[in-house]
């Protein structure tokens, strides 16, 4: 019996198919971008990245009330579900230490490490659980896009960038001593190389029976820069990077996590925790349509620890 694979969060405002007559009321520009698929849905063309700015643009307006949202050409434009199943994941996560209740307000404070251009976690953390965020990129350009969407929807106290200045580094050199955080979020880059991105692409017009021909599609439909797409190493090497830097953060932070798309990854990364002396590790299945991910998060602290780190946070709420 094949096992069932797993859907959405409960929470995630995203069930079901999208409401484009709501969608196109929020934001009018989306009607020039909306087609009907095969089934005679109406649906957009992912293959346009300016179609899933747009529809991306909707939907933040629609559903989180985000009245102003932009990315530069060519950077991350990410499906929005999956990055709110993340944070959903991760709001279980904190309240299993919590008597079950998922910790909200502004004195839950979430790092997410590699904001992006697009600052979307941020943006969906503090619409679902008014969290205050940090958001930390090593690349300036994104961080300035990011600031002018922080700003232009007046979210400068929940939302607070930080640029990473040391290329070699993740955590390293970019938190100051007296800061703590509950949670960390991650997102990082899959692939080794550039090629290595291109393929994955290709193979995935394939998959969703995109290739044509007759029509020039785009390399990326997502978007997305170097640093954010791949890196030396890929994924199992930035994410092994993060576990052995976490150490040095290991009273600061509750909980670390990451996202982690290949499940071939696994074995390296509980390798490395076990290395690091993590004493707590959860490994979360997640999943969207033909996409499968999974979380990955590690504690430092015990059990009797982390239940002690929510009382304090509630008594000083």
């Amino acid at each position: 019996m094949t096992p069932n694979k797993p859907t959405l969060h409960p929470r995630n405002r995203h069930q079901g198919r999208y409401d484009f007559l709501s969608l196109i009321k929020a934001h009018p520009d989306l009607a020039r971008f909306t087609l009907t698929n095969p089934h005679g849905k109406p649906s957009i063309d992912f293959a346009n990245p300016e179609a899933v700015r747009v529809f991306n643009r909707a939907l933040l307006k629609a559903q989180y009330g985000i009245e102003h949202w932009d990315i530069p050409a060519d950077y991350l434009c990410p499906p929005i579900p999956g990055r709110a199943d993340y944070l959903h994941v991760a709001a279980d996560l904190l309240a299993d230490d919590n008597a079950g209740e998922v910790p909200k307000g502004a004195q839950v404070r979430a790092l997410d490490i590699g904001v992006g251009a697009n600052c979307i976690y941020p943006l969906l953390g503090h619409s679902d659980y008014r969290w205050r965020f940090l958001g930390s990129d090593i690349d300036p350009i994104a961080l300035a896009a990011a600031k002018a969407i922080v700003q232009a929807n007046g979210l400068g106290k929940g939302i607070s960038l930080r640029q990473q200045v040391n290329r070699k580094h993740i955590l390293s050199g970019l938190l100051q001593e007296d800061e703590r955080f509950d949670l960390t979020l991650c997102n990082p880059p899959f692939h080794a190389s550039r090629e290595e991105a291109t393929r994955g692409s290709q193979r995935k017009w394939k998959n969703l029976g995109k290739q044509d021909p007759k029509r020039k599609l785009p390399v990326l439909n997502f978007g997305g820069q170097n640093n954010e797409l791949w890196c030396e190493g890929g994924e199992i090497r930035f994410v092994t990077q993060l576990v052995e830097e976490s150490v040095q953060y290991a009273s600061q932070v509750l909980w670390f996590t990451s996202l982690v798309s290949k499940a071939g990854n696994l074995p390296g990364i509980e390798a490395a925790l076990r290395k690091a002396g993590a004493k707590a590790v959860r490994i979360t299945p997640m999943g969207q349509g033909q996409k499968q991910s999974r979380m990955v998060a590690w504690s430092f602290h015990d059990a009797n620890a982390r239940q002690a780190w929510h009382a304090r946070r509630r008594s000083q709420a």
